[in-house]
Order: C-alpha cells, then sequence, then structure tokens
C-alpha cells in the first residue's frame, strides 16, 4: 500500500496525544485548578436552551472547577440528584470529546437532548 504524503511522518497506529485526561490535566495546570470529579449524570444540551432556561430562573449554578477552554459546565438538582449539563455542544466530534473529558471527570452517565421536530401540534 502506498502511503500518501500527507501521512507520511505521521504514526497513525500509535495512539493520539489528545487523550481527555492529559487535555484536562493540562488545563488544569495553566488554570490553577485542583482535580475534582463531576455530576455522575451529565447532560449535553447542543443548542443550550435548556442551560439557558435553568441559568435564567436561578436552578444552574456553574461548576468552576471545569477546566474546559470551551465549554461550561453548570449544576442543578434533579430528583434529589446533582446533574451536570453543558450547552451548545455541537457536533459529533466536539461532542464526543467533550463527553469524553466529562467521562474522564468522574461522568457515568451522559444523556444528549435533542429535538426532532414537533411532536405535539402546537395549536
Amino acid at each position: 500500500m502506498v502511503i500518501p504524503p500527507i501521512l507520511d511522518n505521521k504514526h497513525t497506529s500509535m495512539p493520539s496525544v489528545f487523550a481527555p485526561a492529559a487535555l484536562l490535566r493540562e488545563a488544569r495546570r495553566q488554570k490553577g485548578l485542583d482535580a475534582v470529579e463531576v455530576p455522575a449524570v451529565c447532560i449535553l444540551d447542543p443548542d443550550g436552551d435548556l442551560v439557558r432556561q435553568l441559568r435564567q430562573t436561578g436552578v444552574a449554578k456553574p461548576f468552576t472547577p471545569w477546566p474546559c477552554y470551551h465549554t461550561e459546565l453548570d449544576t442543578f438538582e434533579l430528583a434529589g440528584e446533582v446533574v451536570g449539563i453543558v450547552g451548545r455542544v455541537v457536533g459529533a466530534s466536539f461532542a464526543v470529546l467533550v463527553a469524553e473529558e466529562l467521562f474522564a471527570s468522574g461522568c457515568k452517565l451522559m444523556v444528549s437532548v435533542t429535538s426532532a421536530g414537533q411532536i405535539v401540534p402546537a395549536g
């Protein structure tokens, strides 16, 4: 098999150097944050509507130990449990990265909330 020039100097069989735990470790180091576990249940809210509503009503609070440079993690109480939520996580590869970072930080269950249009006519 002929390797294209763009892959000449690449090591595609090696593990990625951009492992979620390593990205988080470096972000924590740069921001001076301690490693703190996120809630066991976290939600991805791609359009951010749920996060926006929870913030406006004072239900959600920022989770300040979250080191990610590109997202904000909020927490709120749901059925007696603290739940994490990240808004505006759009795009498959970005959503996977954020999910991997959450799992590397202690998340045990991830829920992605999305909509597929109107289920019941709005009148």
